[in-house]
Order: structure tokens, then sequence, then C-alpha cells
């Protein structure tokens, strides 16, 4: 599994590097560290527009989101 950890980076830095992420593994499932809300949000949303499913898990310092593609 690829793991995006962009804790510490305030949007759009999480969406660009989740971005990237997807765009190198199109078929791995990705776990993207983040620490905000927002974040979190902006994350989920991309994932989602690209044909993931998304899981939240709330973590010590922020979130866990675990991205799986849609095999359609």
């Amino acid at each position: 599994m690829i793991e995006v950890d962009a804790r510490g980076f305030s949007c759009p830095v999480p969406v660009v590097k989740t971005k990237e992420a997807i765009d190198n593994n199109p078929k791995a499932p990705l776990t993207v560290l983040v620490e905000s809300e927002v974040s979190k949000e902006n994350v989920s949303r991309l994932a989602r527009s690209r044909g993931y499913s998304v899981m939240v898990e709330r973590v010590e310092d922020g979130f866990r989101l675990l991205l799986s593609p849609s095999f359609k």
C-alpha cells in the first residue's frame, strides 16, 4: 500500500501529493495522513472524483484516509 504523509502541510499540498500518488499508482490502494478537517475533505473529494472509495479514521494527530480504487 502506498502511503502519503501530508501532515504539516496546508491545502493544496495534501491534494497535490495525493493526486501525484494516484497518477503514479492508479490501481493501488493509498493511505493518506492529514492533520486538518479541510485537508481531509479536500483529499476525500479528489479521491471520490477519481473513482476511489474513502474510509476515514481519526488518529491522534489528525486523520488517516484509506483510498481504494474501484475496479468497474
